[in-house]
Order: C-alpha cells, then structure tokens, then sequence
C-alpha cells in the first residue's frame, strides 16, 4: 500500500538550499518526481514480511583477517621523514601559505 507522500517543489527548494545547490525550474520538476518515486519504493519495500528473515550482515561467508594488535616503537624520525617527498632541518617541509606580510 503506496502512500501520497506530497512532496513538493517548495520541498526540494528546501533541501536545495540547505545543501547550497540552485536549481532551475526544469531541475526541480525532475527532482521533485525523482524523490515521490524514491519514497514510493521505500514504501513498496516497508510492506515485505521480514518478520522470520536473518539480518545480513555480510553477503559472503568471508572473515575479516585482523593482524594482532601489537604496540611498536613509530617515532623512529629518519624513517618517518624518508616518506616526505621534501624535508628541511629535520622537519618536513611543505609550501607556504602565507606571505611575507603573514596575509593568505
């Protein structure tokens, strides 16, 4: 059972500009449409008895494969800098982003 749901023009304007997305009338008319349908299938779905269905949590019978969980020494300084792509006194270096007069 399928219920008149109502959703508007005015409706979609709203979400629109909470999201800060402008649309023109034609954009709105084919959102508008695309929501009802969307909320109609969702109704469709609320009617089907799961009532004795087991909740999937995963489609495969797979694992996840965890390493253990094993406390290491990370503040090793030369191998972490050896990642940077430009280092400079020890420090990692990176662009500016502020000039001389500390304006962005």
């Amino acid at each position: 059972m399928t219920t008149e749901n109502n959703i508007t023009k005015k409706d979609v304007e709203h979400v629109a500009t909470l999201a800060k997305l402008k649309f023109n009338d034609e954009q709105l008319e084919k959102f508008t449409d695309q929501i009802e349908d969307i909320i109609d299938l969702v109704d469709t779905l609320n009617e089907v008895d799961t009532t004795n269905v087991e909740p999937t949590f995963n489609v495969t019978d797979q694992l996840n494969r965890m390493r253990e969980d094993v406390a290491v020494c990370s503040n090793d300084k030369e191998a972490l800098l050896a990642n940077a792509p430009e280092t400079e006194n020890g420090f990692i270096r990176v662009p500016a982003i502020l000039d001389e007069s500390g304006e962005a």
